[in-house]
């Protein structure tokens, strides 16, 4: 007997329905329908009044693209290394907490669709898998994002295990001494729901997390994350291993030179998804500014808004190594499982190489600054002449 059509409520069936989605933001409207409203709310939100949650994504629309012509694309290639790993494109998964939330195989399916794609996962310390359950999945080049913990026992225990289930950096988040003011998570009592945990934590009692009059998240982290850590942290972190560290959540030229300072492997050009602090500017906005700091010393990349191979580019232009992406993963998550995932990759994978062969580029190294025309550019400086 034929398999029966499994219909969605439009009538289609889930493959049709799938079909017909033809770029990465069409998943958000998918997950908004699936997804329990406490959960899509948790995923899709930012701080207070969400300026900078919508200024993420408008700052790209203003950048506009200086295309050469002529030029032999017939062979594009788009592979490119982070930290020494070789991937198959400069676009990677940010990490982004309790992907079981947003479907069953929650970062197993994550882990699945970046190593078929080849490129990098980064996985969140408040994964709902543990580290040991995601290198399970087989192999794939994974990076650790780290909060540091008030019990500095419980994070060299974490960076320890990482390291031994094959993880290759750590992304250190330095944005968060406080959860930043998420008003749908207050109203919500956003709390982990109850047939989940934290997995990294499980063994430690710090795996749950308490139903409180506020965002439960929230409570979490004023209990548990150390509103101390300064750049000497990094020094104690590179003295508890060897894998290279990432600063995720820098976007001024001053913390940019202080990275470098510090030892850094490379910076991370980050507003957390614009969940923290309100109001300011977009990380493509901020990515020049941090970029001519670093001066080339170490790679800097960028995550935050990043929906379409023209935004891809656009950061590459302004002069960053690579990008993350976060959002998407969790709606393509929520929508369609691994599949979904591997959508997200191969639709950004597509448009970013035909933004390449329509630019006139075969290569990373041939995106340059004078492929595109910024609003400051309008406002203060000529146009590029030779």
């Amino acid at each position: 007997m034929p398999e029966p059509r499994l219909l969605s409520s439009a009538g289609f069936t889930n493959q049709e329905k799938m079909g017909e989605i033809t770029n990465v933001m069409e998943y958000q409207a998918i997950a908004k329908q699936k997804l329990p409203k406490m959960v899509y709310d948790y995923y899709a939100s930012g701080a207070e009044d969400e300026w900078t949650l919508n200024e993420n994504r408008e700052a790209f629309s203003k950048i506009l693209f200086r295309p050469r012509i002529l030029i032999d694309v017939s062979k594009i290639d788009m592979t490119t290394t982070v930290l020494g790993f070789k991937i198959s494109m400069p676009i990677m998964i940010a990490p982004t907490a309790m992907q079981k939330m947003a479907t069953p195989e929650g970062e197993y399916a994550t882990a699945r669709a970046a190593s078929a794609a080849g490129t990098i996962m980064t996985l969140s310390s408040w994964a709902t898998s543990s580290v040991e359950e995601v290198a399970s999945t087989g192999p794939g080049i994974r990076f650790f994002q780290l909060y540091v913990y008030k019990d500095r026992n419980v994070v060299e225990q974490l960076v320890r295990r990482a390291e031994r289930a094959g993880f290759k950096a750590i992304a250190l988040t330095v944005d968060t001494p406080r959860l930043g003011r998420r008003e749908a998570d207050i109203k919500n009592r956003f709390v982990l729901p109850p047939y989940l945990t934290l997995k990294n934590f499980e063994g430690l009692d710090l795996g749950k997390m308490d139903k409180s009059n506020d965002s439960g998240l929230a409570s979490y982290v004023a209990g548990q994350i150390d509103r101390t850590l300064s750049w000497k942290d990094v020094k104690w972190l590179q003295s508890i291993t060897s894998m290279p560290i990432l600063v995720k959540g820098v976007i001024t030229a001053e913390d940019a030179r202080l990275a470098v300072h510090s030892g850094a492997a490379g910076i991370i050009v980050s507003n957390h998804g614009a969940r923290q602090l309100d109001y300011v500017p977009a990380t493509i906005s901020a990515l020049e500014e941090v970029v001519t700091a670093a001066q080339g010393r170490i790679p800097v990349y960028l995550d935050g808004g990043v929906r379409r191979g023209t935004d891809v580019f656009k950061a590459l232009a302004l002069g960053a190594a690579g990008v993350f992406i976060g959002r998407p993963v969790v709606f393509a998550l929520a929508a369609e499982g691994e599949a979904g995932v591997r959508n997200v990759l191969r639709m950004l994978r597509e448009e970013f190489e035909l933004t390449m062969a329509l630019g006139g580029c075969t290569s990373l190294a041939d995106i340059t600054r004078s492929h595109i025309f910024t609003e400051g550019d309008r406002l203060g400086r000529p146009l590029p002449r030779l």
